[in-house]
């Protein structure tokens, strides 16, 4: 993620270059930040999660959307990307500049690189929180099989745990399904030797 520190925009010009860009770009404070392509490894994880979710969500009443989804974001409008979001029952949009903004999330995931890492973690963490339906946030290494899991409970509280067994499935509480690692990491190749 790079902004673009030539000048600063409004949020009716970042609105036109997100609408008419190629690419796909984020707003914070008058910055424009290009969430740039991502790695093969990227690549392949969010395909193997979105393929396996698709496929064990195909009889319910949930649904699972890429990265080109718009999340909007009550705390950091107008909205943000998410490499995946899903939900169950009925998904809500809001137009924001003539496209679809998806506003009822309950599942993000985020699959980190060197450049995004913290900020996946700490700050858009923190304003995803605003979402009112949000619940799950999936965070995924590409560099080594590991995946750290955090679902806010019943109390509103945030439980983290950590996965790093290819052997395991993740149990994703806000869609009623599992989610394998196996899955998650199908034709990614690690460059060092990896513990399961």
């Amino acid at each position: 993620m790079a902004a673009n520190p030539e000048r600063r925009y409004t949020l009716e010009e970042y609105l036109e270059l997100d609408r008419t860009s190629e690419e796909r770009l984020e707003f914070w404070d008058g910055e424009v930040f290009c969430m740039s392509g991502g790695s093969r490894s990227h690549d392949r994880i969010i395909i193997g999660c979105i393929v396996n979710l698709s496929a064990r969500l195909e009889a319910s009443e949930c649904q699972v959307f890429s990265a080109d989804m718009r999340i909007k974001v009550p705390s950091a409008p107008p909205y943000r990307y998410g490499d995946l979001s899903a939900l169950c029952g009925g998904a809500e949009f809001e137009e924001v500049s003539g496209v679809d903004t998806l506003v009822n999330p309950q599942l993000i995931v985020e699959v980190l690189s060197p450049s995004t890492e913290a900020y996946d973690r700490g700050e858009k963490f923190s304003h995803y929180k605003s979402i009112p339906t949000f619940r799950e946030y999936l965070l995924v290494s590409q560099h080594q099989p590991h995946v750290t899991h955090l679902f806010k409970d019943e109390d509103g509280k945030w439980i983290h745990t950590e996965a790093n067994d290819l052997g395991a499935s993740l149990h994703l509480q806000s869609l009623g399904c599992e989610l394998p690692m196996s899955e998650i990491y199908r034709d990614v190749t690690f460059n060092s030797p990896a513990t399961t």
